[in-house]
């Protein structure tokens, strides 16, 4: 019988897999939601790197936040990664939610993402 953390990767897997079948060569955005923080990156799986990162445990946003875990977080966190790969030069990605329901903070990060500047 499966247990709960290999369905998590199972649902992962199968998100990432659909979402590099459609991504055309666009980096994409990926996010991991833990109970107490929220992290993005934008990834070129062409080169296998990063190309821009934020998370409510950067210094630029941990004084101005409550709580990491929260949409005002996830919201701040979506801004700052829009930002950074505006600055890196990536216009258009393509959204990874992982094995995360789009729904809260994930939609709050995106939504934040999509007003900072990405196309998605």
């Amino acid at each position: 019988m499966a247990n709960k953390g290999d369905n998590t990767k199972r649902r992962a897997m199968r998100v990432r897999r659909s979402v590099k079948a459609v991504a055309n060569g666009r980096p994409r955005l990926s996010v991991h939601r833990s109970a107490q923080n929220i992290y993005a990156q934008v990834i070129d799986d062409g080169q296998g790197r990063t190309l821009a990162a934020a998370s409510t445990l950067d210094k630029d946003l941990r004084g101005s936040l409550k709580k990491g875990s929260d949409v005002a977080a996830a919201a701040a966190v979506g801004k700052l990664v829009a930002e950074r790969a505006v600055k890196a030069g990536v216009k258009t990605v393509i959204f990874d939610r992982g094995a995360y329901l789009f729904h809260g903070r994930v939609k709050a990060l995106a939504d934040a993402a999509r007003e900072g500047g990405l196309d998605f």
